[in-house]
């Protein structure tokens, strides 16, 4: 059975349009210039990012496990410029088949996956020999003492968040994964005006 966490979907869908007006539109921007063909994205959320891909995209297939979120996401998936289809799945078992896509987007998804090693080698599966990651994430602070908290509050930001660990340190989960990193840029991202910044990361890797 797919999890729910209705709370934080409806507290995330809340905060999401702040969210994209402190500069997550552009950085999603970013992150989907330049893709083309098939395109998965994994866990869309209420489908900020559809009407931010490029032309030269075939088509999106956008797997989203929430209820509420994917209902959201129908829903702009209408006015999108490139086709969106949205549909049930979760990181784990994404419904593709093998080699199926030419990228896969994940933007603040895999801080909340049970297991990142698990998701990553559901994401190669369906992408092409050569295919295109696209991710968008927060990690673990570089910053010791900051760190050191997000440690701390990890275990209980899990139940408050949907699952979300902010202390992974996703960039070298993707390498280890199997992936080729071609670029990513880290930088500070304040999700609200009383919200300190985060670490972030924006890049590119292939699928070897």
């Amino acid at each position: 059975m797919t999890p729910q966490h209705p709370r934080f979907a409806r507290a995330y869908a809340r905060v999401v349009p702040a969210m994209n007006l402190r500069g997550a539109t552009e950085h999603r921007r970013s992150l989907l210039a330049g893709l083309r063909g098939r395109v998965i994205e994994v866990g869309p959320g209420e489908g900020s990012s559809f009407g931010l891909y490029p032309a030269t995209v075939e088509s999106v297939l956008a797997v989203e496990p929430d209820d509420y979120l994917r209902g959201l996401a129908e829903s702009k998936a209408r006015f999108a410029a490139v086709p969106v289809t949205v549909v049930p799945g979760t990181a784990e078992n994404i419904p593709a088949s093998d080699g199926e896509a030419d990228a896969v987007v994940v933007s603040l998804v895999l801080c909340s996956v049970a297991d990142q090693a698990v998701t990553l080698a559901e994401i190669r599966r369906v992408l092409r020999p050569g295919g295109t990651l696209a991710f968008y994430e927060h990690v673990r602070s570089d910053k010791r003492l900051l760190a050191a908290v997000e440690d701390l509050l990890t275990p209980a930001w899990q139940h408050m968040a949907g699952g979300c660990h902010p202390n992974r340190d996703t960039l070298q989960a993707i390498g280890v994964a199997g992936f080729q990193v071609l670029d990513s840029e880290r930088f500070g991202f304040s999700a609200g005006p009383l919200s300190p910044p985060i670490a972030h990361i924006l890049g590119r890797a292939i699928s070897r």
